[in-house]
């Protein structure tokens, strides 16, 4: 059944299939989050919840396999990425019901935070492309790096094993990071545009997301509206340093030449000294065979872009 094209396409129901992820942030603390938006999209949409055994990227193919015209990710920055990586190349597009911890792609379309709003604005959506970025061929929306943030992942993984999963328990797991982080990354960065760099950092964050670096007061977003990444290389230095770092991340006062260097390539390659390190990309992360080869996939994803009247201000 082919996707709609055209946005004055109606939406309906049957023609979607949900794919929810039960330990996202607000499914796992709101167990009728779901069903209230399930109760809106209408008795015609399909709710499919994956697991580890079944795999989300499959639970995907076999939805677009049936026939569903749309296929909306339930969950976290984490699931909608594994249903975008899916539907690459397909031409269906994804729809978001933003039920996880920090809905960073959500925000950055505009979309309602709860459950009933946000599948609303799904059904009087519409299709749109956009460009991605992948990393050795994985899919990301908003950011990858190297470094520090993949090590604050594992420990934010630990909190929320032991203590639930919340804003506090990422922003302890990040402080706890800092603390017992002893040796910064020996890189070599290859650019698209001929550049060699060879650096000594903490942290390489490539963003994708324009909205999550207007909300660290982060200068890119004109580099990403473009469709290049902003690449953030944070300088090295002491622990101190790294604490005052993201002391200014979180009062949005990091300035690129002081903090960071800023770079904005459409393909790069980043060399580095272990073999398989670890990668995090929309909240999940695992090792890469080096090097890491970063680029820009034009228009490669369709999704449902809220109307104007369903908007909110991020």
């Amino acid at each position: 059944m082919p996707s709609p094209s055209d946005s004055r396409t109606p939406i309906r129901p049957e023609e979607i299939c949900v794919i929810a992820n039960p330990k996202s942030g607000r499914n796992s603390r709101d167990k009728a989050a779901i069903d209230r938006a399930m109760a809106v999209l209408g008795p015609g949409a399909r709710l499919r919840r994956w697991s580890a055994e079944s795999g989300l990227e499959d639970e995907v193919r076999q939805a677009v396999a049936e026939g569903y015209r749309i296929i909306v990710a339930a969950g976290g920055d984490g699931t909608v990425t594994g249903v975008a990586q899916a539907l690459i190349g397909t031409g269906v597009p994804m729809g978001v019901l933003p039920l996880g911890t920090f809905n960073y792609f959500a925000r950055g379309l505009g979309l309602p935070q709860e459950p009933e709003a946000a599948a609303r604005a799904i059904l009087n959506g519409s299709p749109h492309r956009i460009s991605v970025g992948v990393v050795n061929g994985q899919v990301f929306l908003n950011n990858a790096s190297l470094g520090l943030y993949p090590k604050a992942l594992r420990e934010r993984e630990t909190a929320y094993k032991r203590w639930g999963r919340s804003r506090l328990m990422a922003h302890v797991a990040l402080l706890r990071t800092l603390y017992r982080f002893q040796r910064p990354h020996r890189l070599t960065i290859e650019t698209d545009d001929g550049a060699r760099m060879e650096i000594r950092t903490p942290l390489v964050f490539a963003a994708r997301s324009a909205y999550q670096v207007d909300y660290f007061g982060l200068d890119g977003r004109e580099a990403i509206s473009a469709d290049q990444f902003a690449v953030y290389i944070a300088r090295d230095g002491s622990r101190w340093h790294l604490f005052r770092m993201a002391l200014r991340l979180a009062t949005g006062s990091m300035k690129a030449g002081r903090d960071i260097d800023l770079i904005t390539p459409r393909q790069m390659r980043i060399a580095t000294r272990a073999s398989q390190p670890y990668v995090a990309y929309d909240g999940e992360k695992r090792r890469m065979p080096a090097p890491l080869e970063f680029k820009i996939l034009d228009d490669a994803l369709a999704i449902i872009r809220p109307d104007p009247a369903d908007r909110i201000a991020a």
